[in-house]
């Protein structure tokens, strides 16, 4: 099973302080350190400076993890999963959605 270090996760399913619903299971590998965080604010408060989204192009990088299974996703099987781990099924949070230009790039 894959053991990924989610930096400021306060649960073994990546939740943090600022989202710990139910469905918030997912952990953002930053661009610019390459390390997970459970959100963007956790990634600033660990290391002082802002997450920096994936560009364009790497969308076959694997920068998400499903905290029930530990699966790693790529980016396109995150944005393609319907808010559902594609290995597990477990549901992730469909609002999400309205963060992802914090994570990934748009243009």
């Amino acid at each position: 099973m894959n053991r990924q270090t989610v930096r400021g996760a306060i649960d073994d399913e990546t939740r943090c302080g600022h989202y710990h619903g139910p469905t918030d299971i997912i952990a953002l590998k930053c661009f610019c350190c390459r390390e997970y965080f459970p959100c963007h604010a956790c990634h600033e408060e660990q290391t002082g400076t802002p997450f920096t989204p994936w560009p364009k192009g790497y969308e076959q990088e694997k920068a998400v993890l499903c905290g029930s299974c530990k699966q790693e996703l790529t980016i396109s099987e995150y944005q393609n999963s319907g808010s559902r781990c594609p290995a597990c099924g477990a549901g992730f949070n469909p609002g999400c959605r309205l963060h992802a230009h914090l994570y990934f790039s748009e243009a």
